[in-house]
């Protein structure tokens, strides 16, 4: 990196030394750390006089109660998530901190990835809404920091690194579809694709993935739990090792619990009066799935699946599957599967599917297993979902325009695509009632 040959109004760098760097650093620190306990009862609370701030507030002239208002009022600010890189040299860290505070921005939390002769520092910060992130990239820049990545945060960012991580592995302890969905929250914006292994290959060893996984820049490859490759993938910000490790973490987490699905599940009365249940389903229910697609019909069978199935166990293996996403299952008192619904993680997409018996058709099934899995997606921070049908599939086209979503429409070679935005979900409970008024008491019971 060029050195820097004049500050950012011209003049020459002044030589300091050791001493007034220090100086500089602590101060900056001491900025930060107040900043960070803010919440904190100033120290005039712990007596009875009166703040200096406000006696010297006293002593100014009379203002009107609008112009206190105004001074009173916070300043509006903006969250940001940044990172830049910097050399892992004293005083470095020091500069940033000090080209920040000359912004009036607030260091709410910072990381540190150590690279060897470099570090990445990762901040969440507290800046004027009046200033622009290029304002802020350019103050980092001018302190040393390069190859500096910022986009907006919101109060979710605001839990600081262990606690995130406990959230996440508590998500994954409990559900073992759940891994995907808690990568993608741990390394932000990325691509995540798996890839099974070969038949009869079970657990060993991928070629060119070792046990361990890989890091190259932008991609990582870890061995999962059950067999095959998981792909993370993030074009525009490399990898840490530190980032590495806890995505490792979390895989390690996985493979020890072993196969898991959370097994409350939900009373569904129809219409006529018949209970059904449903749950969430995986590969455990192989047997029952793959009794229902023999007692569906061709027609219905083509209309899921675009086509005659030649392989039901192929399909079924990957759709149950709960590395590739959630299925939920609708069961009889008997305990058959008379409806399954697909939410599948395809990549940076969501895809939702129904199949229903065709003696259990246009009851209300499709429409109740739809809003589940929306619900779910939602749940996932997914921003849409889609559903690939065709147009002679009026069951599937009612149920997503029961979701009285925005719907994209789009028809390829005699294939349908149907997209729903999920920011504008309404109301849940306010969906429920008006679909018990429109089909005659459609209800659902309490988890049990």
């Amino acid at each position: 990196m060029p050195e820097q040959t004049c500050d950012r109004q011209g003049r020459p760098p002044q030589v300091q030394s050791r001493g007034e760097t220090t100086a500089r650093f602590m101060a900056a620190f001491h900025s930060w750390w107040a900043r960070r306990h803010g919440h904190a009862p100033p120290a005039s609370d712990t007596g009875g006089g009166r703040p200096p701030a406000a006696e010297s507030w006293n002593r100014l002239p009379a203002a009107s109660s609008a112009d206190e208002a105004v001074r009173s009022a916070p300043p509006e600010s903006t969250l940001w998530r940044m990172r830049t890189t910097v050399r892992d040299e004293p005083g470095a860290l020091a500069a940033l901190c000090t080209a920040l505070a000359g912004e009036s921005v607030d260091i709410l939390s910072l990381q540190t990835h150590p690279l060897g002769t470099a570090t990445v520092d990762e901040f969440l910060l507290r800046a004027p809404a009046d200033l622009p992130g290029t304002g802020l990239t350019a103050a980092v820049s001018g302190a040393g920091g390069t190859d500096t990545w910022i986009e907006r945060a919101d109060a979710h960012d605001l839990v600081d690194a262990p606690t995130r991580m406990l959230g996440l592995a508590t998500r994954t302890a409990l559900d073992a579809a759940e891994l995907p969905l808690t990568l993608r929250q741990l390394l932000g914006r990325c691509t995540i694709r798996s890839l099974p292994a070969a038949p009869g290959a079970g657990r060993q060893a991928v070629e060119g993935v070792p046990a361990e996984g890989t890091l190259e820049d932008t991609v990582m490859r870890l061995r999962a739990p059950e067999g095959g490759v998981i792909t993370v993938e993030r074009p525009y910000l490399p990898f840490t090792p530190t980032e590495f490790a806890r995505a490792r973490a979390l895989v390690e987490l996985d493979a020890r619990l072993g196969p898991r699905v959370p097994r409350g599940q939900d009373v569904l009365t129809l219409p006529e009066g018949s209970d059904t249940t449903v749950r969430r389903a995986d590969t455990g229910d192989l047997e029952a799935a793959r009794a229902m697609h023999e007692r569906c019909s061709p027609e219905t069978l083509r209309l899921r699946y675009h086509g005659p199935v030649g392989d039901v166990d192929r399909y079924l293996n990957h759709l149950l599957g709960p590395r590739f996403g959630r299925t939920l299952a609708v069961r009889t008192a008997s305990g058959r599967i008379v409806g399954l619904g697909h939410l599948l993680w395809d990549g940076d997409e969501t895809e939702v599917a129904l199949l229903i018996e065709d003696a259990w058709q246009r009851r209300g099934i499709g429409g109740e297993l739809l809003a589940r899995l929306v619900a779910m997606a939602g749940e996932a921070g997914c921003a849409h979902v889609y559903a690939v049908t065709q147009a002679s599939n009026t069951g599937m086209v009612a149920a997503m325009r029961g979701l009285e979503l925005p719907l994209d429409y789009q028809i390829e070679e005699g294939t349908l695509v149907i997209t729903a935005r999920l920011d504008q979900r309404p109301n849940r409970h306010a969906r429920e009632e008006r679909s018990e008024q429109e089909h005659g008491g459609s209800r659902i019971g309490h988890r049990s």
